[in-house]
């Protein structure tokens, strides 16, 4: 079993473009947060575990059909090798379930992310039939590099590990947070080109304040996504 260091929370990408994920990781909020040693992100080529002199980790599907199909000998051993009992082993599909602010605060509470991305027509049933515990889809659309939805859910998990954001409270309020979307936001200066911040925001007054906060949330959810449970009773 491949060794791994002790952190709040792990994630393995099995990809065959590891690099996407590594770009990504380096910078901003989840690179600092591996710095710190909240999360650990390692990021693994499928062809590390491919037979044959070219390291072959596809092939054509059987049936016909335009595309490649992740081959299910390299994938087998490449999750039997990261994981652990406590492993989650998250598919990036399509055609999975919806990724939602919920579900990352869900997975933000595992010990072990393995995240497997497809690529070209995705990966033999095989695979998905007996390994693979959770599908997730990141949005209505097909991307050619299941490493791509890999650091996008990597990036909406962390920011929910404690201490990764360094102030938690940021997290209220934002969009999704109660099902509803987030609410106008204004700095300074107080008035730009006669475009004036609304004298609520200046008034001092934090109850009024988080009531309008509220307002501005429930109307704007109601306006672009009538599709979310709102909440109008807190």
């Amino acid at each position: 079993m491949i060794r791994m260091m002790t952190t709040q929370l792990r994630f393995d990408v099995l990809s065959l473009f590891p690099q996407t994920v590594e770009a990504f990781t380096q910078d901003s909020i989840v690179g600092k947060a591996i710095e710190r040693g909240l999360i650990d992100v390692q990021s693994r080529d499928i062809r590390n575990w491919a037979k044959g002199k070219h390291r072959e980790a596809d092939d054509r599907p059987f049936g016909g059909g335009a595309g490649m199909v992740l081959k299910p000998e390299p994938l087998f051993e490449a999750i039997d090798e990261v994981s652990t009992p406590q492993s989650t082993v998250v598919y990036m599909a399509p055609d999975g379930e919806k990724f939602t602010s919920k579900l990352a605060k869900e997975f933000s509470q595992s010990e072990h992310l393995v995240l497997v991305s497809g690529h070209y027509e995705g990966i033999d049933q095989r695979v998905r039939d007996h390994l693979i515990h959770r599908e997730v889809s990141i949005g209505d659309y097909v991307l050619t590099n299941g490493a791509l939805a890999a650091s996008v859910m990597i990036d909406a998990i962390v920011r929910h590990v404690p201490g990764v954001l360094g102030d938690d409270q940021s997290l209220i309020g934002e969009s999704f947070e109660d099902r509803l979307l987030g609410c106008p936001q204004y700095t300074r200066p107080e008035e730009f080109r006669g475009f004036k911040v609304p004298e609520i925001l200046l008034s001092g007054n934090h109850e009024a304040i988080a009531r309008w906060r509220h307002e501005q949330r429930v109307e704007k959810t109601r306006r672009l996504r009538p599709d979310l449970e709102t909440i109008t009773n807190q």
